[in-house]
């Protein structure tokens, strides 16, 4: 996520712990936390793709193969 938008999500916290937010900006925060959250999730998703297993008697199992089941 681009950094203005970070600073835009960081702005509307502090208009909202200082006076209550207009629907415009309501609806706008709502929205950049969405697309935040979303981001997270596809970043973690792909982590976890690249993530293996290796068990004690050295065999290696992809985190991958799990989701699949």
């Amino acid at each position: 996520m681009e950094k203005e938008k970070i600073a835009r999500i960081n702005e509307l916290a502090h208009l909202k712990k200082e006076r209550e937010l207009t629907p415009a900006e309501q609806a706008e925060q709502a929205a950049l936390r969405q697309e935040y959250i979303n981001e997270i999730r596809a970043s973690f998703g792909a982590m976890l793709d690249n993530t293996v297993i290796e068990r004690p008697d050295g065999s290696r199992e992809s985190l991958k193969d799990k989701k699949k089941s």
